[in-house]
């Protein structure tokens, strides 16, 4: 076979630092396009480089530039990547001078005269949909021509020789998707390790395509306020099943709002039927339909009666009317949502919530009101800073908002530091309590005490997490000194501190000792006699259902400072058993009564039980992946009788 014409490279970089890689789903696209066009596949060679997060420019590079240089070096661009690709452009300038640089992505489409400015190396960004653009780029280039005249391209941004920079006109939208070849079908994305194991942390897969609103401080991949199109259900299942062969226990779902389609529930009908035949997918994440429709409830239904996992998102953002407003979001059904909380609930189905800091119209009474509020329904509350994002409206109208933005250290989000209704002090006090609503109750690091604390001694969700960070504040104990210190960078430092104090709390035995001692100090002496003992014992409850990241995984530290549990293999799955544990008082049964809204007795009950873990958990702890920590924390049954992983202590199906 003569060799190609034409070399490729497609590079990709999370954002974690994990021990298994992201899914590089934007390149593979782009290479099963390439694979299925007859005159592309015999005359181009493609290779993805797919980064983890945190690696630095040096090892990138040292990848990228070894042996044969590629004709062609194509970036996914995003926020937390960019800086570091125009940097690696830069590089292959110097070592191929002739050689085509193309970015694209979010942070790149529609962005060419900041990017060109920024990164004079850079000679191609696609706008939108590249699948379509790249291989047309690739032809252009087996043809002969000049980067600087691809004038009849369209969806591209390029300099002419004179350095003048030419937008061609914009690409219509792929409207049948399945014209985009499946990366997992063609081979286009290698599934497995030199172990035979699946290589990724999750598997990755779009149903659709599109966004019906137009959310001021979102830009979902160039598709806001476009109409939903969708690939169709004879790929998606083939999809599904091939991940069913593989064992893949977590399917995302790339999507804006599934939940939304008649397609999604039949989507969800296939996978349940894999699911019975292979015993995999077990879960199935994504982002729901904003708006919860018949359908919606039905697919709920029809998950729980297969014992199919998922975290049910509540995307609410604020409930600051005034922010409500300045978001587009005022008129959205999703803002009545206590209906919706205290059905799942009552199906037993975990359900978490977003909620946005420093939108314009919020304030820091407004935002702690409306947290606080929304956390009696949902304790799971993820919560995220304003940030600035390319082609939204927000960035766009700075002026309108008053907005004093500032782009960060690490990446190339612009994080917002005060605007009218929000001073740089507020943001101050704002991005402490942040830090640890984001740290210890969207991580899950304390899961069941919020109820019980709310419910029978009156303390609020934000008093609890404002106990803890003033009690890491002020102690002197040793075990605090990490939690101090990440919390301490996170403001300027992002997702590394929340990743460093996530990780201490769920694999260093210090992390825990740290809780216990704000626990004995902070909090119980605030207890009331006949509370104290149960509270007590939820507490403990908490740390003992914490995930189990073994010291053979990796975590961090020496192998014997972690707690060794036996593995046990359960319906095709490795579990961790934590066998025989007496608890003074029956917590998961009280918790369900509470959850339910029942009184609890609160004489002491004790009961035996057994706790598994699902092992693997070390990876969503790294990535701080709060939909999948969930699905490794302890899930208990009576002492000494099967483990059934759909049915918890009361016989329901679990969620």
């Amino acid at each position: 076979m003569a060799a190609p014409q034409l070399r490729v490279t497609l590079v990709q970089q999370g954002v974690w630092d994990m021990p298994l890689e992201s899914m590089p789903l934007a390149s593979g696209y782009l290479k099963a396009m390439v694979l299925q066009d007859q005159e592309l596949s015999r005359k181009t060679s493609v290779e993805i480089c797919n980064f983890r997060g945190r690696v630095t420019h040096g090892e990138m590079a040292g990848k990228l530039f070894h042996g044969e240089l590629p004709d062609v070096l194509a970036f996914s661009a995003l926020g937390w990547n960019v800086r570091a690709f125009g940097s690696l452009a830069a590089t292959y300038r110097q070592l191929r001078p002739h050689g085509w640089v193309v970015f694209g992505g979010t942070h790149a489409s529609c962005q060419a005269e900041r990017l060109f400015r920024q990164y004079p190396e850079v000679d191609i960004i696609v706008n939108g949909e590249g699948e379509l653009t790249f291989a047309e780029l690739l032809k252009a280039r087996l043809a002969g021509r000049a980067s600087s005249d691809l004038d009849d391209i369209p969806g591209i941004s390029f300099r002419r020789a004179d350095g003048t920079i030419v937008t061609t006109e914009e690409r219509a939208r792929i409207e049948n998707l399945d014209i985009i070849p499946s990366p997992f079908l063609t081979g286009a994305i290698e599934l497995l390790d030199e172990n035979g194991c699946f290589r990724y942390d999750v598997a990755l897969i779009e149903t659709n395509r599109g966004c019906p609103y137009r959310c001021s401080f979102c830009y979902w991949g160039g598709a806001v306020g476009q109409r939903v199109r969708a690939f169709s259900r004879e790929r998606l299942r083939a999809e599904l099943e091939l991940f069913a062969k593989l064992g893949v226990h977590s399917v995302v779902a790339c999507d804006a709002n599934f939940g939304m389609l008649p397609i999604d529930l039949e989507l969800v009908e296939d996978l349940i039927e894999i699911n019975r035949t292979y015993g995999f997918p077990r879960a199935f994440e994504t982002s729901w339909a904003k708006n919860k429709s018949k359908v919606f409830y039905e697919i709920v239904r029809r998950m729980k009666d297969a014992g199919l996992r998922s975290s049910f998102t509540l995307a609410l953002q604020s409930l600051s009317p005034d922010a409500l407003d300045s978001m587009r979001r005022r008129n959205m059904k999703v803002n009545d949502w206590h209906e919706l909380v205290q059905w799942l609930n009552r199906e037993g189905m975990d359900c978490y919530a977003e909620l946005i800091w420093g939108a314009p119209g919020e304030t820091v009474e407004s935002f702690l009101r409306g947290y606080d509020e929304l956390s009696e329904h949902v304790s799971r509350i993820a919560v995220y800073p304003i940030m600035l994002l390319p082609n939204t409206e927000y960035s766009e109208q700075k002026d309108l908002h008053g907005i004093i933005a500032l782009r960060g250290d690490h990446d190339d989000f612009e994080y917002v530091l005060a605007h009218r209704t929000m001073s740089f002090e507020d943001n101050a006090v704002m991005q402490r309590f942040l830090f640890w609503a984001r740290v210890v109750a969207e991580n899950a690091v304390l899961r069941h005490c919020w109820l019980p604390l709310r419910r029978l001694a009156g303390w609020s969700q934000s008093r609890v997490l404002t106990s803890l960070a003033d009690w890491v504040d002020g102690t002197s104990a040793p075990e605090a000194q990490p939690l101090r210190e990440a919390a301490a960078r996170a403001h300027g430092g992002g997702a590394p501190a929340y990743a460093a104090a996530i990780g201490y709390l769920f694999t260093e035995p210090a992390g825990r000792t740290a809780l216990e001692l704000w626990w004995q100090e902070a909090v119980r002496p605030l207890l009331d006699d006949e509370e104290r003992a149960f509270l007590d014992e939820v507490f403990r409850y908490d740390l003992l259902t914490q995930p189990v990241c073994a010291a053979e995984e990796g975590a961090h530290g020496p192998a014997d400072a972690v707690e060794q549990l036996p593995l046990v293999q359960l319906d095709g799955g490795a579990y961790y058993c934590r066998e025989g544990v007496t608890l003074s008082h029956n917590v998961p049964a009280a918790l369900a009564l509470l959850r339910a809204g029942h009184e609890v007795d609160l004489t002491a009950q004790p009961t035996r039980i057994d706790l598994y873990f699902r092992s693997g958990a070390l990876n969503a702890v790294r990535s701080t992946n709060h939909e999948e920590i969930v699905h490794f924390m302890g899930e208990p049954r009576p002492a000494g009788t099967p483990f059934d992983l759909t049915r918890d202590l009361t016989g329901r199906t679990s969620g």
